[in-house]
């Protein structure tokens, strides 16, 4: 999330004027994005605001002391300590919060008289829908910017690149989970979606740049909802349904469904559904109500159900529409949301988990061992619990786990994580993946891209069998075909096969059944 924020702000700035410079040296302002989820984030922040505050004593002494450097904290960790942040380090010009973007050219102009500038208020509506993300330097981990009407360049830090082969994309801001642990309610406020409509275009418009897959990001994106109902129209009409007629009179849905099976007995593949608005669309004959979440067993929350609205399942649809040669890849999916029986075939699974949280007991902690020996994770993001500020937690329990204890508890998780990893790597070794290529490793110069299950794979540059009959190097953003020869607990090694695409390599053979294409690669 920090890269997606990084990126709506590159946007901002850049159309009040501000553009990209290359030498840190030149930079006079420098804006720090930041997390606040954990304390080791916090903690590395702490030590880049350590070095600006020498970079900025320097700029005063030296020859271009007429130039002073402003610094600026961004994003949770500004909306967590707010004025504690100028109290402690005087060197700090802005502070401005996850829903105060828009207004960092005003903030930043404050500075120019001397002022220092805060905006942390929270917004119950701000989700950035009509700010089109720019990409930052792909290849390097900052970006400069410069305004020319002020004569002035900043440099922007997030700790993520991002390339061609991928994109990040936030659905939804905020969240209302208010789990005892955490924090990110507090910092990025109340759970509100971005419309349907905005995500579509930004999607597009990636597609339109080549890149070939999104990640949709959210807090917990199961519990999207985008309920401005704004729909899209079909570009393609095979079949016509009218399902309202005359004056805001609406089919009964048995008469539809009817009518759809009629047609798709005949062979059509794709319908329309027509109205003059087919938002207002509601069948009275059936009394339906708009569906409301429903919360798995074992969970609750203190918000009520939310009704109406396209759902998460609604975006995915539209959105893997847009482009069948782009994989669509998202992060937090709450268990609570999931319905309780799933029957899902070889899916990678990804979690965050803490140990050490408030009067944990060895016993409580041995359970939390028992579901990762019983559940396969691919990726695991494990941390030592952490006590946040304005957390349920903060007011209400004591945080007495000795750290050593928090410290061997965390151990003793990633050794469990990178066993379970090893063996599940391993058992893929001898199937063909389907990779998709992100660039080159620095230090052995092999490419290096991910497969379906996010996992890194690695192999060598080679000229392999293209789409149209020839051969040519592989190079970032291509599908390749990659049989794998080795693994580790985090990487794969393999041997490109042959360029290929998604509906290509899957047409014959599934993910499921990946095992049997090895065969068909030997015959």
């Amino acid at each position: 999330m920090n890269l997606n924020d990084t990126e709506i702000v590159w946007s901002i700035l850049k159309k009040s004027g501000f553009e990209k410079t290359e030498l840190e040296e030149e930079a006079d302002i420098f804006l720090v994005m930041t997390c606040a989820v954990r304390e080791g984030a916090e903690s590395k922040i702490w030590h880049r605001l350590d070095h600006l505050r020498g970079f900025k004593r320097r700029r005063a002494i030296s020859k271009n002391k007429n130039k002073p450097v402003k610094i600026g904290i961004l994003g949770c960790m500004a909306e967590r300590l707010k004025e504690k942040l100028i109290e402690k380090e005087k060197a700090v010009d802005v502070v401005a919060g996850p829903d105060s973007y828009r207004d960092l050219p005003r903030l930043l102009a404050l500075t120019e008289s001397g002022q220092t500038a805060v905006n942390v208020l929270l917004s119950l509506d701000e989700t950035y829908a009509d700010v089109m993300p720019v990409s930052l330097n792909q290849n390097n981990v900052s970006a400069f910017v410069k305004q020319l009407d002020l004569d002035k360049q900043v440099i922007v830090w997030s700790r993520r690149t991002t390339s061609i082969s991928e994109k990040l994309g936030s659905i939804m801001r905020g969240c209302d989970n208010m789990c005892t642990y955490c924090i990110v309610p507090f910092t990025r406020g109340r759970e509100r979606s971005r419309p349907v409509t905005s995500l579509l275009e930004e999607v597009r418009h990636l597609a339109g740049r080549g890149v070939k897959e999104v990640t949709l990001l959210g807090q917990n994106v199961n519990s999207y909802r985008d309920i401005t109902e704004q729909s899209e129209p079909s570009a393609t009409q095979l079949a016509k349904v009218p399902f309202t007629r005359g004056r805001e009179r609406s089919r009964p849905v048995t008469s539809l469904l009817e009518e759809v099976r009629h047609l798709a007995g005949r062979g059509v593949k794709e319908i329309t559904l027509l109205g003059q608005n087919v938002n207002s669309y509601r069948d009275i004959t059936e009394q339906s109500e708009p569906s409301a979440t429903q919360l798995a067993k074992g969970f609750k929350t203190v918000y009520k159900s939310k009704k109406g609205g396209l759902r998460f399942a609604d975006l995915l649809d539209k959105v893997s529409a847009i482009d069948p040669e782009m994989r669509i890849r998202f992060t937090a999916a709450h268990p609570k949301d999931f319905p309780d029986e799933h029957n899902i075939v070889s899916v990678g699974l990804s979690t965050d988990m803490i140990c050490g949280f408030c009067g944990e007991t060895e016993e409580e902690f041995q359970e939390t061992l028992s579901l990762m020996e019983i559940v396969d994770y691919n990726i695991a993001f494990l941390f030592p619990y952490s006590m946040r500020e304005k957390t349920t937690a903060y007011r209400r329990y004591k945080d007495d786990v000795p750290e050593d204890v928090k410290k061997d508890r965390h151990n003793r998780m990633l050794e469990i994580y990178r066993r379970k990893c090893q063996a599940l790597n391993e058992a893929e070794i001898g199937n063909v993946h389907l990779v998709l290529v992100e660039g080159t490793l620095k230090k052995t110069g092999q490419i290096m891209g991910r497969n379906e299950f996010y996992i890194k794979v690695v192999f060598d540059q080679a000229d392999v069998l293209s789409e149209d009959g020839g051969k040519r190097l592989i190079k970032p953003g291509d599908y390749v075909a990659v049989k794998i020869t080795a693994a580790r607990s985090s990487v794969m090694n393999g041997i490109p096969l042959y360029h290929t695409s998604i509906r290509h390599f899957y047409n014959e053979v599934s993910w499921s059944e990946r095992s049997l294409r090895n065969h068909r690669v030997n015959e």
